[in-house]
Parts: C-alpha cells; structure tokens; sequence
C-alpha cells in the first residue's frame, strides 16, 4: 500500500488517500478535482537513489563482492562483482 497526500484544487484541502499503486490511476480518473501534493518535501518522490546503489552497497556491506565471485564460479553464471 502507498501513501499520496492529495490537495483540492478548489478549496486547497489536503489529505492522504493509501491504496495500491494499480488503484491510483483509477482514483485519479474518478477524482479529477484532487491532484498530487508536491508541496512537502518529504513526500515527493525522488532521483537520489540513481547511480548510487552499487556505492552504498560496497560499503555497507563490504563482504558482498565475495558472495558474488563465489556465484559467478558456478557453471553458466553471468555474476559479476560490482
């Protein structure tokens, strides 16, 4: 389940509907009068995660190259380390 918090174009009301992300497109089409709420930074999906994975994993977990050259001895893998 995500969380949207939604505002009323008319009146500025806000509020956060949960639903499953295949029901959003839905309620969208069924309540065109309430758009995405952007106005709060911390509900605002971001970008900051692009590219940096592979970074953030070597060093939180510093063994996982070693998990990954033992899978990429196995016959007819395609592993490689990061």
């Amino acid at each position: 389940m995500a969380t949207y918090p939604v505002v009323h174009q008319e009146t500025g009301e806000k509020k956060e509907v949960s639903m499953s992300v295949h029901d959003w497109d839905k309620w969208k089409q069924n309540n065109p009068e309430w758009t995405r709420d952007y106005s709060d930074p911390s509900t605002v999906p971001g970008v900051g995660e692009v590219g940096e994975w592979r970074d953030k994993l070597r060093k939180s977990k510093p063994g996982w190259n070693d998990v990954l050259q033992k899978a990429s001895k196995m016959p007819g893998s395609r592993v490689k380390k990061l």
